[in-house]
């Protein structure tokens, strides 16, 4: 099952190459990835996840819109082999992914003050990690999406750093540190439920929010910019120090 899908999320993601001309703006050398990893370091008992692109990672981000509806999201993606239960969803069908994303029209962080200035709704301009679960959605030009659920669906587990919103989303709260031509992030092990050996892949990826069309998804992928395999095969596995 897990096979399937991700052969029809990277028939979607092939897609997106000539789609979405209004985001050719954001395709530079920044969102363009060369190299991957994520080690786990036994010392630490947490895992390093890396990107690393041609140019500066995390210097180009989004302009903003002005309002939630069509807010640019520009993220850097790890599609996963990990389950969303592993992150503290319910189960549910879809590739679990981390993102680090950046979007100045709103912050989806309420817990976290990532630019310290003690106000916690001003930061989304700021690099920082989603948990989320995409999923093939025909509804948009990229073909997928974030994966959302009824409001009133009780059997729904989010974890509790969650954003509140009807999505399969969450806002783990980890530190996301750019430097030259790298942007990486930590997770201690007990918030992947310890899990060490998993396959990964890495992504850029224009992401925009809806919040007035029945048609579309709250948040859809309009444009891929670079995938490392370049079929999304998650060819990469965990190396450990």
């Amino acid at each position: 099952m897990k096979n399937s899908i991700i052969i029809i999320v990277f028939m979607a993601l092939s897609s997106t190459l000539m789609a979405c001309d209004e985001c050719k703006k954001y395709n530079t050398d920044d969102v363009q990835i060369v190299k991957a990893s994520v080690i786990h370091d036994t010392n630490i008992k947490s895992t390093i996840w890396e990107i690393n692109v041609k140019g500066s990672a995390g210097k180009t981000t989004p302009v903003a819109a002005g309002q939630l509806h069509g807010a640019p999201v520009l993220g850097y993606v790890f599609p996963t082999t990990l389950k969303p239960t592993d992150v503290g969803f319910s189960d549910t069908q879809g590739i679990l992914a981390l993102a680090l994303t950046s979007h100045p029209d709103f912050d989806d962080t309420p817990l976290w003050d990532e630019n310290n200035d003690s106000t916690y709704d001003n930061d989304g301009i700021i690099w920082h990690p989603h948990w989320v679960v995409l999923h093939k959605d025909d509804r948009v030009e990229g073909g997928l999406s974030v994966k959302q659920f009824r409001k009133t669906d009780s059997s729904v587990k989010l974890p509790p750093t969650n954003p509140g919103m009807p999505m399969y989303m969450d806002s783990p709260g980890f530190q996301v540190i750019t430097n030259k031509t790298s942007i990486k992030v930590v997770i201690p092990d007990y918030r992947i439920n310890n899990q060490t050996n998993f396959k990964f892949d890495a992504v850029s990826a224009f992401m925009q929010v809806n919040t007035e069309n029945k048609d579309k998804p709250m948040l859809g992928v309009y444009k891929v910019y670079s995938v490392l395999s370049t079929d999304l095969s998650l060819p990469y596995t965990v190396q450990s120090k």
